[in-house]
């Protein structure tokens, strides 16, 4: 009997040591933070363009196609950055992310389509202050066939939709926002993606 379960025991373990070596049927991607950023920008009479020092990105597949990508954005909102402390306190406050209530701004996509050789619309749920709606990031992806390379994107979205209906004093604000990442990703393992030809 004890040597039944040495046995077995041994087996597991080399049936473990198997899987766990087993190549991935799906590309697996990791960011760089240091050659990567999420940045925001909104006309106003004085200058308003921030970015957010604490962020996390996922780029998981569910296939090797391009158009099976899901990308997740989560960005810190009390960790915003323009520069000046005002604008950051006003920005953190209840009247714009309301970081102490809210604090992670997203964007979970639902669809990527292909438009071209190297560009992607990217459909998906953009949560800011805890108002969620429907929004679309168009992507450039540089480094295809190379495991590596940049995505950047672009997003806009309307302050007053998410209830960013107030201003900043003495300071004329537009109500549109524009969001733009850049993504330094490597391939650490699986097949290369494929793209649409």
């Amino acid at each position: 009997m004890r040597k039944t379960f040495l046995c077995l025991l041994a087996w597991l373990c080399v049936l473990t040591t198997v899987q766990a070596q087993a190549p991935s049927t799906v590309p697996i991607f990791a960011f760089d933070k240091t050659q990567s950023s999420i940045r925001f920008h909104v006309d106003a009479s004085v200058t308003i363009d921030g970015t957010f020092d604490r962020w996390d990105a996922r780029l998981t597949f569910a296939s090797p196609l391009a158009s099976s990508a899901v990308l997740e954005i989560k960005a810190y909102a009390d960790s915003v950055n323009t520069g000046s402390s005002l604008k950051d306190n006003t920005l953190k406050g209840a009247d714009f992310f309301d970081a102490r209530n809210n604090p992670y701004i997203t964007f979970e996509s639902t669809r990527v389509a292909q438009t071209g050789p190297a560009t992607f619309e990217v459909d998906g749920n953009f949560t800011i202050r805890g108002v969620t709606k429907a929004e679309k990031l168009r992507l450039t992806v540089s480094g295809r066939g190379t495991g590596q390379g940049h995505i950047d994107g672009t997003m806009g979205f309307n302050r007053q939709d998410y209830g960013m209906n107030s201003g900043i004093p003495f300071i004329r604000i537009a109500n549109e926002v524009e969001v733009t990442i850049n993504l330094y990703g490597r391939r650490i393992a699986g097949p290369p993606v494929e793209f649409k030809q």
